[in-house]
């Protein structure tokens, strides 16, 4: 060939190599057409030499290129959102009209006006007023069928005084449970439950916890008391707060066991832990500072000798375990199950959980397991409210699962949804009237605002679980019950003022 049709020829070919290799590095880089989708076969990532692409065609190399343009308008609008946090206050309250209407209906109903007996313990068991020497006693021997104590009880404060003022003459571990609790003897004979403060009112559930291995609050127990109180259930027994000298109140007192617990800290505060499943050894002692200690005291029931009483599996129980879930919690029909057996067949028993249930759902309390009831009254009597030591663990968070007995049975008495309802749209929520109610105690502060405020939320989610229920049932009275309780709660020809007729 001549040199100048080499030439020719080497500039084709140099031209050619450069054009090849433009088109396949585009290839590569540039995202594929839709007509090249179309015409892949199968599906999941396809392979195009080293780079991948998925089954939409989105480069991996080269996805963040493709993202659409943010419009100015847009973005100042997402800065305002930001700077506005969504809070409670920020929405609307719902009144929920609709179930004062119901409410309305529901008070017409001439049962409510009917007397229905109430017997106490005393007249069960056929004592006199010569029998009754203490102040202990009159709380005690007052217990009756359906509620701890009456409304108008005269017994509970004395109770209340001395657990707070009395001298303490005598301390005991108490046998069994998971972590340290103490039986405390008064100089008048009395006795109470003590449990002690572990960490201050601002410290949470550890977010590794379960609820089965988490400390238990002493101020816990005194709010739970008050809030059933408030409430109206009147079924938890007396708890109050005080402050006592570990060195006088319990350390000098302290026998065997318990008293090789004790030793002085680093820090030089007077500790000691006990014996119990968990938390009891010296990385989780009990201190004081340096010796003055906050604890809780509730008051003992009757003696099992004179009033027996019978334990009950929770039909709710949780599984205590860390992988494995309960029955209820994977069956929504659960509750079916639950209304074919005894006592819940029947009675009141079903309304009773479902109210406790409610409590718990305030508090945040997950740990309910078993509950009692006193024999004398048989199977027609209110489950005690015991043992809410891990409730007010977790301010921020509502677990809405403790709320199962109401949203799978869908049933609820009459005068809590009316309760409910009055501190929801009334003029003191639920959170400033307990916060009231707590101010008397010893040991006040006993909660931190933020679960004083959380008592607010969760009462709305409760109505709005009751609405949900009432938009599924056929006739309102499927839902919300008239039961005995209720009868005792309204007084002949109570006028009703905005479904607020249960007092």
């Amino acid at each position: 060939m001549k040199l100048k049709e080499r030439l020719v020829m080497a500039t084709l070919g140099f031209t050619s190599a450069i054009i090849l290799l433009l088109v396949l590095d585009l290839s590569m880089v540039l995202p594929r057409h839709q007509l090249h989708q179309d015409q892949d076969q199968g599906g999941g990532n396809k392979v195009h030499g080293r780079v991948k692409s998925n089954s939409k065609g989105d480069n991996f190399k080269t996805r963040t290129l493709h993202k659409l343009p943010i419009q100015s308008d847009e973005i100042s609008q997402q800065k305002s959102d930001e700077s506005i946090p969504v809070t409670e206050e920020n929405k609307q309250k719902d009144p929920y009209e609709d179930i004062a209407r119901i409410l309305k209906s529901i008070a017409k109903n001439p049962k409510l006006h009917k007397a229905h007996k109430n017997p106490s313990i005393s007249k069960v068991l056929s004592l006199t007023e010569d029998d009754i020497t203490t102040v202990w006693e009159e709380f005690q021997f007052g217990i009756s069928k359906r509620e701890m104590y009456s409304r108008d009880s005269t017994a509970i404060q004395p109770v209340m005084d001395s657990m707070r003022t009395l001298p303490i003459v005598g301390v005991e571990q108490k046998e069994g449970g998971t972590q340290l609790k103490l039986i405390i003897t008064f100089d008048d004979g009395g006795q109470a439950l003590m449990k002690p403060m572990r960490f201050p009112r601002d410290k949470e559930t550890l977010p590794n916890h379960f609820y089965f291995t988490d400390y238990e609050r002493h101020n816990a127990e005194v709010a739970a008391f008050q809030l059933d109180r408030v409430l109206g259930f009147r079924r938890a027994i007396p708890v109050t707060g005080r402050s006592l000298n570990i060195t006088k109140d319990i350390y000098a007192l302290a026998e065997g066991d318990l008293l090789k617990t004790f030793f002085i800290s680093p820090a030089g505060n007077l500790c000691f832990h006990g014996k119990c499943s968990y938390y009891c050894d010296t990385s989780h002692a009990i201190c004081g500072a340096p010796d003055t200690l906050e604890v809780s005291l509730a008051t003992f029931l009757p003696s099992k000798s004179l009033v027996p009483r019978k334990t009950w599996r929770h039909p709710w129980r949780r599984s205590y375990h860390k992988r494995r879930k309960a029955a209820w919690e994977n069956d929504p029909d659960y509750c079916d199950i639950v209304k074919e057996v005894s006592p819940y067949n029947r009675g009141r028993r079903l309304v009773d959980v479902i109210d406790l249930a409610i409590l718990d759902f305030l508090m945040g309390n997950m740990d309910r397991h078993h509950y009692e009831t006193f024999k004398p009254f048989g199977n027609d009597t209110f489950p005690i409210h015991l043992d809410h030591g891990r409730a007010f663990g977790k301010s921020a968070h509502d677990e809405i699962s403790i709320l199962a007995p109401l949203y799978q049975c869908c049933m609820i008495r009459a005068s809590t949804v009316s309760t409910l309802l009055s501190f929801h749209t009334g003029p003191a929520p639920l959170s400033s009237v307990l916060a009231s109610a707590l101010t008397s105690d010893p040991i006040s502060p006993v909660l931190a605002d933020k679960h004083l405020l959380a008592l607010d939320r969760r009462l709305a989610k409760t109505l709005g679980v009751v609405r949900d229920c009432l938009e599924a049932a056929k006739r309102p009275e499927e839902v919300i019950m008239i039961t005995d309780e209720d009868y005792n709660n309204v007084k002949p020809n109570q006028e009703v003022d905005d479904g607020h007729f249960f007092s």
